[in-house]
């Protein structure tokens, strides 16, 4: 293992990518429990929602290489936490819209038994009428004391409240009890995010009787979400989200 500083990009490849974020647009959050690369079925199954998306935050996601998926009309930037013989893991952002900004971070603190820090990635994307939708894809710290988990999303607000437009903040949160969901909504509040409520919600990840995985939004209109169950790739389940730039 290592700890890593380099941001891992790809362009698009086969079709040029899309200008400008559309006004409609929508995003898929997921982690993938390292599943895009080495199980047959992974990109089948994302190819029957890759025309409707516009991008994807994965979490737990495996890239080598500039490799991450058969789908080419998407670019992506990633930030890894860890290496493994040569392979690469962490957080990536897949759009059909390339990013202007991107910018890998690691956590400040560890994981208590695999050593690894978690990381995540902020990234930007423009709308046509110049202003810019940034996205921080999270992966928080898991096995480690409440004051280190405070001290991470303190983080993840310092990174955030500079921006003044539409925002997402989506990921696995990693919410497991009280303390650390009360955090959250309180970074949440003083970004001023809305919280994305699935229909499904049974279908959310939950540990510990607590939803782990989220999609914050501001600056936009929620047009629909929904939960994809059932499919056999990994022990989260695919969020789905369509916003609309007010």
């Amino acid at each position: 293992m290592f700890e890593p500083s380099i941001l891992q990009h790809r362009s698009c490849q086969g079709s040029a990518c899309l200008g400008f974020v559309p006004q409609e647009f929508s995003l898929l959050c997921w982690n993938v429990y390292k599943n895009n690369m080495k199980h047959p079925d992974f990109t089948p199954f994302l190819s029957q929602y890759a025309n409707a998306l516009d991008f994807m935050l994965f979490q737990e996601a495996n890239f080598m290489n500039e490799k991450v998926f058969e789908l080419s009309s998407f670019a992506f930037d990633a930030a890894a936490n860890l290496e493994v013989r040569g392979e690469f893991y962490g957080v990536l952002t897949a759009s059909k819209v390339e990013s202007n900004y991107a910018q890998a971070y690691l956590s400040e603190v560890k994981e208590s038994f695999v050593a690894s820090h978690k990381s995540l990635l902020v990234s930007a994307y423009p709308f046509e009428d110049g202003s810019n939708l940034l996205i921080l894809n999270v992966h928080a710290i898991n096995f480690r004391e409440n004051q280190s988990y405070d001290r991470e999303l303190e983080r993840f607000l310092s990174l955030m409240q500079v921006h003044k437009g539409p925002m997402i903040v989506a990921g696995d949160f990693n919410t497991w009890n009280k303390k650390r969901m009360q955090k959250l909504h309180e970074v949440r509040e003083q970004l001023g995010l809305e919280m994305v409520s699935f229909s499904e919600t049974s279908a959310v990840k939950v540990f510990m009787g607590k939803q782990l995985d989220f999609i914050f939004y501001r600056g936009l209109e929620l047009v629909d979400s929904k939960v994809v169950a059932d499919h056999g790739l990994s022990d989260h389940n695919p969020l789905f989200a369509e916003f609309k730039k007010i």
